[in-house]
């Protein structure tokens, strides 16, 4: 049981409360999925499955564009794309649907298992830290939701429609399984949703001094050349669509120089006040 002061728990005591706090993340992912199960069908037809379409709006935006510069002969302009998706095993469709929904419900309640996290780490902050508590778990779920939206309107996309259209012979048609595809659409977004949270990482690395602006400008270089290959692993092998990724990833690095710079300011103006003091 822990004591009513947190500086005073003993080792036992935070595992103690960090395994509430667990089985509340699981609990709140329990629910969510539960609730992503009853509408699974919503889910396939109208979020798996809207990329697989050519009415997808990030297709339509791009056949406009292809057209606006001259490019007539694209596959984004194309009416369906030449690939089923199937599944070979038994409980190929029963494992995709409890899968999607355990992904979905971790999506869904990601928010609350940010509180979660806060919880459990905040009693060993300072007060005047603890108070931003509330725009912490915002701007944390937000970076979030937006990545995994980027992804899946950015990443996935493009990604599907290399994929689908690529052909090493005329011999072969393509028919993906489901877990395949799923996969494909599943780690691009989570993966975007989770390279957003950099200007949240760099927070706290700064915070306890592994990483300051002058180390990040000083290997502002290696960073994007680490992008590029992060892009060109992320996306099909063409230069547009890496550059497509790459943009976004790079404003966040700029946007994580400038929030390092002001936690290194905001610690300079601590330890002035101490020693004033």
């Amino acid at each position: 049981m822990a004591t009513s002061n947190p500086n005073e728990m003993s080792f036992l005591d935070h595992l103690e409360d960090l395994r509430w706090h667990l089985i509340r993340i699981s609990i709140s992912v329990l629910i969510c999925a539960t609730i992503a199960f009853i509408f699974s069908n919503f889910i396939f037809e109208h979020i798996i499955f809207a990329p697989k379409r050519m009415d997808f709006p990030t297709y339509k935006w791009l056949c406009k564009a292809s057209e606006f510069i001259g490019i007539k002969d694209t596959t984004f302009c194309a009416t369906e794309f030449p690939f089923r998706i199937q599944s070979r095993t038994m409980a190929g469709q029963f494992s995709a649907d409890i899968w999607t929904s355990i992904y979905s419900g971790l999506v869904l309640a990601f928010p609350y298992v940010i509180y979660q996290l806060w919880s459990f780490i905040s009693p060993g902050l300072h007060k005047n830290e603890r108070k931003y508590s509330k725009g912490f778990i915002f701007t944390t779920s937000l970076l979030f939701f937006i990545g995994v939206l980027f992804g899946y309107f950015i990443v996935v996309p493009l990604s599907i429609n290399f994929l689908a259209n690529y052909s090493v012979s005329a011999e072969i048609s393509n028919e993906f399984d489901i877990s395949s595809y799923i996969a494909l659409v599943r780690s691009s977004s989570l993966a975007s949703g989770l390279v957003f949270e950099l200007p949240i990482i760099v927070y706290f690395l700064t915070k306890v001094g592994v990483v300051t602006p002058q180390i990040m400008k000083k290997y502002r270089k290696f960073a994007l050349v680490f992008v590029l290959i992060l892009s060109a692993i992320i996306t099909p092998p063409d230069l547009a669509s890496q550059i497509i990724v790459a943009i976004p990833i790079l404003i966040l690095y700029q946007v994580s120089i400038f929030i390092s710079k002001i936690v290194v300011r905001g610690q300079k103006r601590k330890a002035k006040t101490k020693k004033a003091a």
